[in-house]
């Protein structure tokens, strides 16, 4: 039987820097994707500031800078006829204080080509892991599919699951998520670029008469949510597509030509939400991070900035255990104190997001008769823009590259 040191389940944003990570301290790390690429449309592309300060340490900026992406740097809401900038990563200290929009699968090939630059690390694609090992109580390693539907087994003296909101591994582990109410889904489109939309270099979301939409500069198109109730996705599909294009149109003004390339609903794609976390991440062998122990809301875009976060305090935290050979519960349970705080409070936002603001505005009262208070602040002391940026871009408690991990830029 095939054997390593620690199996990594899922080759998202928290598996491949998990994975690299690990693999730059001498630990012996396979991980398995199910997927032959990295090429998924509508994931996570949002690269947060301490994300990228990460790829520094990591000696990655440079290459990372080179990818094809857009840089964001404010957050502004029209709420009704008022206009809030939500936002301002300039105002954030240090190089990196923006959002880069990276396509996730550039961002990916970026971590999977410097990992396998260390000899103790090993990507194999198209292996799906159906399931966990066990011994005695204990995670040994997983059992998975080959391509030709062949079955295949792995032994690990850990394995992490990073296999996202459907993990397999926190199923097959029998971790009960606790779920938290969330009350939209979303409709992901793509919208060419639009001339004098206001958008370029933010994020601008537009609340209005009971619909909220959200669109991001991507350069030759404008990436765009329109939020709906959750469970509404059939009956307003039933309006039509010239109804979805009406209602862009009133949102942000965009001309009647530019929504027509919106050919019909099979080019909007429907994302069911989900918010939850695990009260326990980690059993014997084996030990859950990113949307796999804690799945986020849409909102802000901070899962990908979490997931990260997370395997880099996994890395630092569990690769001296994992060379002795000695991992065990206790180093487990580390990981977990270590990320439940920033965890809990990114939730705690988002849900104060939920009732504040998406909530009312899907209801059509938000600002029925005033904006609400944190609001109205933002548009009065423009600097504490800087805070929220803080908040949502660098977050409590963020992680730096354990030293083991960094490099000198190329």
């Amino acid at each position: 039987m095939e054997s390593t040191r620690c199996c990594v389940v899922g080759g998202g944003p928290a598996g491949m820097m998990l994975g690299l990570l690990l693999a730059r301290a001498g630990v012996e790390v396979t991980v398995l994707e199910k997927h032959r690429d990295f090429l998924r449309d509508f994931r996570g592309d949002t690269v947060h500031p301490s994300t990228l300060r990460l790829l520094d340490d990591l000696g990655l900026g440079e290459r990372f800078a080179a990818l094809p992406q857009r840089e964001l740097e404010r957050m502004r809401m029209r709420i009704g006829e008022s206009t809030v900038v939500a936002a301002d990563f300039g105002r954030l200290r240090g190089r990196r204080n923006y959002i880069a929009m990276v396509p996730q699968w550039d961002f990916l090939d970026l971590l999977a080509n410097a990992a396998q630059d260390e000899p103790s690390f090993t990507l194999r694609m198209c292996k799906e892991v159906t399931g966990l090992r066990s011994e005695g109580g204990r995670v040994t390693g997983v059992g998975y599919l080959n391509e030709d539907g062949s079955p295949g087994e792995l032994a690990a003296d850990l394995t992490v699951g990073c296999d996202g909101r459907g993990s397999v591994v926190r199923r097959s582990a029998g971790m009960r998520s606790r779920a938290f109410d969330i009350p939209m889904d979303v409709w992901s489109v793509r919208v060419p670029a639009v001339s004098g939309s206001g958008a370029g270099g933010q994020v601008f979301a537009r609340f209005a008469d009971g619909q909220v939409a959200v669109t991001m500069d991507r350069g030759d198109y404008l990436q765009t949510s329109y939020l709906i109730r959750k469970g509404d996705d059939a009956r307003l599909r039933a309006r039509g597509i010239e109804w979805f294009r009406g209602a862009l149109a009133e949102l942000f003004g965009w001309p009647p030509h530019v929504l027509e390339e919106i050919g019909s609903f099979d080019d909007v794609k429907l994302l069911e939400t989900s918010m939850d976390r695990l009260p326990r991440w980690y059993a014997d062998g084996v030990l859950c991070i990113g949307d796999a122990a804690h799945t986020m809301s849409p909102v802000g875009g901070v899962g990908v900035n979490l997931a990260v976060q997370d395997a880099a305090a996994t890395a630092r935290l569990l690769a001296a255990p994992l060379l002795r050979g000695t991992v065990g519960v206790a180093d487990l349970a580390r990981v977990q104190r270590r990320r439940m705080l920033p965890t809990a409070v990114a939730q705690r936002l988002q849900l104060g997001e939920h009732e504040m603001l998406l909530r009312p505005a899907l209801d059509g009262t938000l600002g029925a008769k005033r904006l609400p208070l944190p609001m109205r602040l933002l548009r009065r002391f423009p600097a504490l823009g800087a805070v929220t940026a803080h908040v949502g871009g660098v977050g409590v408690r963020p992680e730096r590259a354990p030293g083991f991990a960094r490099r000198a830029q190329r």
